[in-house]
């Protein structure tokens, strides 16, 4: 197969770019294994001296009372938000696929702006309505101001499933004596899950990542992994801090690979 000159350079193109865009990160992975206390490639780390490399800041990461009570902290409202997503988005996508449903672009609009608000002034007015029910610092003002985050992620991949789902399948449920909430988790569901996992996941990533609306309200016992890292940069530099961000690294890839296998189409068994 001959290839191109044009699509040689399109593709020395397209590895440049991503070599751009994904460097800063992966340069990261790296300095973690830094002996000494610098954010930057030593000599003995240039010149690949063994001693110069050390597992001592992700042992301060796995072991370190701070760092273990905020990937704690991390998960739980994590996972707790995005559950409460899930299942508000999945219900408001649900609604915004329906032909019956008036006004579905601004209602969708509406549902999504949080992806377009700047995050200070959503986190600034969260913490303004919060204050007022006296819920700063709490794990549930918390939990439900991620699932705000995490929310319009859910809307957008169930309703991109829902636009290639066959209405007529709820038809023939319901012809045969099926209830709507029967017809949904027997035969609705099961067609759509990988736009509602995929959904699920992108939510607990925006959670995992989020650290803005934590410094409006979070407390000190509600401090996550990127609060601490944002401590630790403020505070006190450490190595630690890229070890951290190491770990949150290979989480992201987990999510990406895994909403990558949900995305792709089954194979049809060969006759």
């Amino acid at each position: 197969m001959r290839i191109s000159p044009g699509s040689t350079a399109l593709r020395l193109f397209c590895g440049l770019a991503f070599l751009f865009l994904v460097a800063p990160i992966l340069v990261i992975i790296p300095l973690s294994f830094n002996a000494e206390p610098y954010f930057t490639f030593t000599t003995g780390m240039l010149e690949l001296d063994p001693d110069a490399y050390s597992l001592r800041w992700y042992e301060q990461v796995i072991f370190g009372e701070q760092w273990r009570s905020a990937a704690l902290n991390s998960a739980i409202i994590g996972f707790s938000a995005a559950a409460l997503a899930t299942v508000l988005g999945t219900l408001a996508a649900l609604g915004l696929s329906s032909p019956a449903m008036p006004w579905r672009r601004p209602l969708t609009a509406l549902l999504i702006s949080p992806l377009i608000v700047p995050i200070v002034i959503t986190a600034a007015g969260m913490f303004f309505f919060y204050s007022s029910l006296n819920l700063t610092q709490t794990y549930t003002a918390l939990i439900l101001s991620h699932a705000v985050l995490g929310a319009p992620f859910v809307v957008i991949t169930v309703t991109a499933s829902m636009a290639g789902f066959n209405r007529e399948l709820l038809l023939a449920a319901a012809s045969l004596g099926a209830g709507p909430a029967y017809s949904f988790f027997r035969v609705q569901l099961p067609i759509i899950s990988p736009g509602v996992i995929s959904g699920a996941l992108f939510a607990f990533a925006a959670s995992l990542d989020e650290v803005v609306i934590m410094l409006f309200m979070g407390g000190i016992e509600q401090r996550t992994i990127p609060r601490e890292m944002w401590s630790g940069i403020r505070e006190e530099i450490s190595p630690a801090i890229l070890a951290a961000a190491t770990f949150l690294i290979l989480v992201a890839v987990l999510l990406l690979v895994t909403v990558e296998l949900l995305q792709r189409p089954g194979k049809k068994p060969s006759n």
